[in-house]
């Protein structure tokens, strides 16, 4: 009897193609549309209405899954995922925000959405495994599942997978891991699929390409507050800190000023006083960091202190590190060649070569032993 693999097909090329892979190797392939952001009411959870533009994508993706499908001849089903995405997702995002600290909602998403609440609804309905389009391979190493590097260096998404357990690697399959973008997209097209040719989606994950600082003020609302240099100097007024990262360079809206030549960086972020820190300076000192404080951190394997690589940001260079552990879910990381924008509420992703060994968020950043006074 064949194994049975549900996949998580989101209307996009690479699940779709992922789909039909699994099902050219002989397997019993079952679809499931996660229906994880309320858009049946026309509004959010809080009341705020919908612009026909988001409905109208949202329904649009799970049309066009429907539609590869049919062409692929697989089952599909639209499941709810709503509540747990509000739950386990959406709410600690918004809370990171509150604590002045960076999230990256697609990494919790992976976490506790697909590779969690779907996957136990997916063996519940008697899969032998799920999958979706993640441009990542696994590895059986001494007795654990290992994340392994995707081979398309450029799409690569371990850093994303970075927290998965070794139980949940078990029962997943990547089966576009091994080829370039543009070989799935030649299969898409080969296959006449309906998606060949859709662009890539880039909003959060199940949200969708909403206009950020917008919807974020739906739920956390803005306190405006001065826009400083390290110096003291005010030079303009900022739209809510959460609106900006470290190292950001875009729309700060700062105009013309005598004596200064190029654009201007955020250097900092102070929630004591609200302020935001700015210098016209994109390799200032201030932005670099030689060790960071890791929590949540999740290991597979017999991992030992040590020297690896590791990703503080999704399509960042590796850069090398050394860890060591502080207790079962704390693990400090050091590089004291220094490392720019290392972010609290970002995630740490470690490596030894092509394997992902795991990672943890960012809880605090150091320099010289200094606790950094803007990250």
């Amino acid at each position: 009897m064949s194994k049975k693999v549900i996949v998580g097909l989101s209307g996009g090329v690479d699940s779709a193609v992922a789909a039909y892979l699994l099902k050219k190797d002989g397997y019993d392939v079952h679809a499931i549309f996660m229906q994880n952001w309320d858009n049946a009411t026309n509004h959010d959870v809080l009341g705020n209405p919908y612009k026909d533009q988001d409905i109208c994508e949202q329904e649009q993706d799970y049309q066009d899954a429907v539609e590869v499908a049919r062409i692929l001849d697989i089952p599909i089903d639209r499941v709810d995922f709503i509540e747990a995405y509000w739950d386990r997702v959406f709410s600690h995002f918004l809370s990171e925000y509150e604590k002045n600290r960076t999230p990256n909602p697609d990494i919790l998403c992976n976490n506790e959405i697909k590779f969690k609440a779907f996957l136990d609804h997916a063996l519940a309905l008697g899969a032998d495994y799920i999958a979706m389009g993640h441009y990542a391979q696994k590895a059986f190493i001494n007795g654990t599942y290992h994340l392994k590097r995707g081979y398309d260096q450029n799409k690569d998404q371990t850093y994303f997978l970075a927290q998965l357990t070794s139980q949940q690697l078990e029962k997943a399959l990547f089966p576009i891991g091994h080829l370039d973008k543009k070989d799935v997209r030649k299969i898409a097209l080969d296959l006449k699929l309906n998606v060949a040719e859709k662009k890539d989606s880039t909003g959060i994950c199940f949200i969708g390409e909403r206009h950020f600082n917008e919807f974020l003020n739906n739920y956390l609302p803005a306190k405006k507050g001065p826009m400083k240099r390290l110096n003291g100097d005010v030079i303009g007024e900022h739209t809510g800190l959460m609106h900006y990262t470290i190292g950001q360079r875009k729309g700060l809206n700062i105009g013309g000023m005598k004596g200064i030549v190029g654009p201007w960086f955020v250097v900092g972020k102070s929630l004591k006083d609200l302020t935001l820190y700015v210098e016209p300076d994109g390799d200032h000192e201030t932005l670099y960091s030689d060790e960071a404080i890791l929590e949540d951190v999740i290991l597979r394997g017999q991992v030992k202190d040590g020297s690896y690589t590791a990703k503080f940001r999704y399509r960042q260079e590796d850069h090398p590190v050394t860890i060591e552990k502080i207790d079962e879910t704390h693990y400090i990381v050091l590089y004291p060649q220094g490392v720019k924008a290392v972010t609290p509420g970002q995630l740490c992703a470690i490596y030894d070569g092509e394997i992902c060994l795991g990672g943890g968020f960012i809880q605090s950043v150091y320099k010289k032993g200094t606790l950094c006074p803007y990250a």
